[in-house]
């Protein structure tokens, strides 16, 4: 594979050891949501961004914002989550193109009941399974990567997804 690629392959080894590492750990971690609290990982990345946000509200911009996903999957999957009340939409006042999501009553529970154990999962399939040293190793190795990938890949998305709005939808 090297004489097409120009990657060796014991780099090859490395990516796809990585790669593998990261889809089993999506899948270990999503299982375990399902489990403990009936939620998807989308629907738990949704719900713990309005969460965090100060007025416990998003608008649908910030939200593709923060989740780095593209309008058409956060409004899909928005519209599921309000069909099961974990989330609601109100229009915005001072915006009338734009609305706000927020939690429900439900929503609330099953993002502060899926915390401990996403983070206790978390720890045990990651943080537990590394050493500090490989930690470290870990975290320069990914800042590296993200300040390769310059703008980073969403952001992006997010431009080229404005680029295709017609202009009246913009303004």
């Amino acid at each position: 594979m090297t004489e097409v690629s120009q990657i060796s392959d014991a780099e090859w080894d490395v990516w796809r050891s990585f790669t593998a590492m990261r889809r089993q750990l999506d899948l270990a971690l999503e299982h375990q949501l399902q489990k403990d609290a009936g939620i998807s990982r989308p629907d738990f990345e949704i719900l713990l961004a309005i969460f965090e946000a100060p007025e416990k509200q998003l608008r649908a911009r910030e939200l593709v914002d923060r989740l780095g996903w593209e309008k058409s999957r956060v409004s899909h999957q928005v519209t599921r989550m309000e069909k099961r009340d974990l989330v609601t939409r109100r229009e915005c006042d001072s915006d009338l193109r734009s609305s706000w999501i927020l939690l429900t009553p439900s929503g609330k529970r099953a993002v502060l009941g899926s915390m401990r154990d996403h983070a206790t999962t978390i720890r045990k399939y990651f943080f537990d399974a590394l050493t500090p040293a490989e930690l470290e190793l870990v975290s320069t190795a990914s800042r590296r990567v993200l300040d390769a990938i310059d703008p980073p890949a969403c952001t992006r998305l997010a431009e080229d997804e404005d680029a295709d709005e017609p202009t009246a939808a913009k303004a």
